[in-house]
């Protein structure tokens, strides 16, 4: 009994030493961009464009913003889709074998074979040149596995008894899933949503490839521009401005926690579990 209790401590001890190294990382992390990017920030640097004398990241931001939202308005409702397709619909069999190989295939590409393979397939073959277009194509695709990942395991996680209450009342299987499964898997796929966000907003290769370089607002789709995290590493790259890489790494880091913050406001938009067995048959 006393070496039972002695490994359950050590076990216990080591969980939360884990957690206070993650915790401290991300903690150093943080406060040392923080520390060298602060000092650079002022409302000129935020607001003006990124040409002549002027070294703003106004058009950055609006590109990175631009990106993140239209990549998401694609991913996600394919990510679900596929994610309900598998919890609900498909049986064990070859088909769901070759669409789970498929999406931990994907999870498993580099980022940087993403980006060739959008900057062959959209940017030459299609002809969509180095666009918005082509980096949001490129990109939601990359983004899939982490969405269809996140969302299948929220929607397993569901009782099985939602399930049964709402179809014994003669609801049919689709309402179900639309009015009992998904909002109860709400707070797990939006989890799914802000990770895809984070990766979006962070990622170099496969948008450097793809969306360009261009330092100007992109007027439409099927115009190229600079994100935030392209702009950084040609400020880095090309040893520019080491202070301005630091000053767009913390507006990078602000942009991904406001917006992760944003969907936790919209996750706790809870319905009441309370009048699930209210729903009205079709």
């Amino acid at each position: 009994m006393l070496l039972k209790n002695f490994k359950e401590r050590v076990i216990y001890y080591l969980i939360i030493f884990s957690t206070l190294v993650t915790v401290g990382i991300l903690l150093w992390i943080f406060i040392f961009i923080v520390k060298n990017g602060i000092l650079h920030l002022n409302l000129k640097f935020l607001l003006s464009n990124y040409s002549g004398d002027e070294t703003g990241i106004f058009p950055m931001i609006i590109n990175t913003l631009i990106v993140i939202a239209s990549t998401i308005m694609i991913a996600v409702p394919i990510g679900v889709s596929t994610a309900i397709y598998l919890t609900e619909y498909a049986e064990n069999g070859r088909i769901i074998l070759v669409v789970r190989f498929a999406v931990e295939l994907l999870a498993g590409i580099p980022s940087i074979i993403y980006g060739l393979f959008g900057m062959v397939l959209f940017v030459t073959i299609l002809n969509f040149n180095w666009s918005i277009l082509s980096g949001t194509l490129t990109l939601g695709i990359m983004i899939l596995p982490v969405i269809i990942r996140t969302t299948e395991e929220a929607l397993i996680s569901v009782p099985k008894e939602y399930r049964e209450g709402s179809l014994s009342l003669g609801v049919s299987k689709i309402r179900t899933i639309i009015k009992v499964i998904l909002p109860s898997a709400k707070s797990g796929i939006l989890t799914g949503i802000i990770l895809a966000m984070g990766r979006v907003s962070g990622e170099t290769a496969a948008v450097y490839l793809t969306v360009g370089m261009v330092p100007r607002i992109a007027k439409s789709f099927l115009e190229s521009g600079r994100t935030l995290s392209v702009h950084m590493y040609l400020l880095a790259k090309e040893g520019i401005s080491f202070e301005e890489a630091y000053a767009t790494a913390t507006v990078l880091l602000l942009i991904t926690l406001i917006l992760n913050q944003m969907v936790k406001v919209v996750s706790r938009n809870e319905m009441n579990w309370g009048e699930l067995w209210k729903i009205k048959m079709f």
